[in-house]
């Protein structure tokens, strides 16, 4: 329960810093509260299977963090990865995965906060049947650094949502 109560101050203090993104596609491919953003830039889209969409939320600096809004179609996730100051993820819509590598993966709802330590390698995606919506938080953002690892093949990725 405190974790679903930081996220919903987390989100309401959002949806006052989202001034400087005007131009965003502000359209949504399934119901959600941040905007969809555009597809992934190349630069990472190499390290997901499947499509996913980008809006960044929050850039500010001075803050010490970076927020994106982060959507998923049915199927996507990203590769195994890594950072060096850990990251936050907070579930706003459909239904998702995150697994760490060598634990099994835990199922993620509207309302479910993940909280990744710094190095830990992991992953995250949309389930195979349902659209994914996640605010992805870089923490320690000034020296965070993100290690992009082999993919999550069909056959892991399978594995881990299987019957749930």
């Amino acid at each position: 329960m405190k974790h679903f109560i930081y996220a919903v101050c987390l989100l309401g203090l959002l949806a006052g810093c989202n001034s400087e993104n005007k131009n965003m596609k502000t359209e949504n491919t399934f119901t959600q509260i941040f905007p969809q953003g555009e597809k992934l830039p190349a630069q990472f889209s190499s390290y997901f299977i499947g499509q996913a969409y980008l809006a960044p939320i929050s850039n500010n600096d001075s803050l010490g963090t970076h927020i994106s809004n982060v959507t998923f179609e049915p199927g996507c996730r990203n590769n195994w990865h890594s950072h060096t100051g850990g990251q936050l993820l907070i579930v706003t819509a459909g239904r998702g995965f995150y697994q760490e590598r060598g634990k099994a993966a835990r199922e993620l709802h509207a309302g479910d906060v993940v909280e990744i330590p710094a190095n830990v390698e992991h992953w995250h995606g949309a389930a195979p049947d349902s659209w994914f919506s996640h605010l992805a938080v870089e923490c320690n953002a000034t020296t965070n650094v993100n290690t992009w690892l082999d993919p999550v093949n069909d056959e892991e990725y399978l594995a881990a949502t299987a019957g749930k």
